[in-house]
């Protein structure tokens, strides 16, 4: 189980609305079950520029890695158990 830092949260903030709600859903209803490998990969998708997470968390492009994928499902799925 991964508990969620304030420093995570603060990294999650981001400067669109949509991603903040996307984003703290997911800290909230799927963080914790994530393996290693995932935090990993969760932790390189915070790096992207708001517009290309976006994209990605919105479906509209499809990264190439796997990692990026899972966890990107495991946000979408995050945000429709919060809602």
């Amino acid at each position: 189980m991964n508990p969620v830092s304030a420093r995570l949260r603060w990294r999650c903030r981001r400067g669109l609305l949509e991603l903040d709600l996307l984003l703290d859903a997911f800290l909230n209803h799927g963080y914790a079950c994530l393996d290693d490998n995932d935090v990993a990969a969760f932790e390189a998708l915070l790096e992207l520029p708001d517009p290309q997470l976006l994209r990605y968390l919105l479906g509209l492009e499809a990264p190439d890695d796997q990692g990026w994928v899972r966890v990107i499902a495991h946000i979408r799925r995050a945000a429709l158990a919060s809602t």
